[in-house]
């Protein structure tokens, strides 16, 4: 590496935390917009009849790729099946890097969701919707936010987004207000919460939650 090299190496450090070298850490490339957070994006999809656990799920879920800037996540999702094209039991899921989209995640484990029900046809926009205003900060929750998840269904869907701290009600309150806003919900719409401790109690993301209007 030449002076001239190594002193723009420097400076996109400086810029942006991330250092090029032979690991495996994702970087924005030079003239790239960073994101705050690099996010990673997963698929999982299992078959309904057969009974979950949180082994059967590690082993279904896929990592498909992270990113580090702007560029990098459009780069990615426009090459992205849209959610509504999924069939059966499917899942996306974007968490920040590092955080696996389990309840028993360390970062989840003290967390919960926010959980919409959209009626067949809407997953798409939604989706793009939750996931544009989470990689842009538009919740101003901090680190609170772990990721979003869609999760395509037989008769319907569901988008959740999942914080780590489910005893904090009024940073989860701000989060569900942050979500119509963005999602542009009307005022009767149902929204749920549910924390990760439930569901490792009842083996169940959806049922058994706590209805908030």
């Amino acid at each position: 590496m030449n002076h001239t090299d190594r002193v723009k190496d420097e400076d996109h450090l400086e810029k942006t935390g991330c250092q090029h070298d032979d690991s495996e850490t994702v970087c924005p490339a030079a003239g790239e917009h960073p994101l705050q957070y690099n996010y990673t994006f997963w698929y999982s999809r299992r078959t309904p009849s057969r009974p979950a656990s949180s082994q059967s799920y590690e082993q279904n879920i896929r990592q498909i790729g992270t990113v580090a800037s702007v560029e990098q996540f459009w780069k990615l999702y426009s090459h992205l099946v849209r959610p509504g094209d999924l069939s059966g039991h499917s899942d996306f899921h974007l968490f920040k890097e590092g955080i696996k989209p389990m309840w028993e995640d360390e970062s989840n484990r003290s967390g919960g969701k926010w959980i919409i029900r959209l009626r067949k046809g809407l997953a798409n926009r939604f989706w793009e919707n939750i996931i544009l205003a989470m990689v842009g900060e538009q919740f101003m929750v901090g680190e609170e936010i772990c990721g979003a998840v869609v999760s395509i269904r037989f008769q319907e869907d569901i988008l959740s987004i999942w914080n780590r701290t489910s005893s904090d009600q009024i940073t989860t309150s701000r989060i569900r207000d942050t979500l119509r806003r963005v999602l542009n919900l009307p005022a009767n719409t149902i929204m749920e919460y549910k924390t990760h401790n439930d569901s490792l109690r009842d083996n169940s993301s959806f049922r058994n939650t706590k209805i908030s209007l």
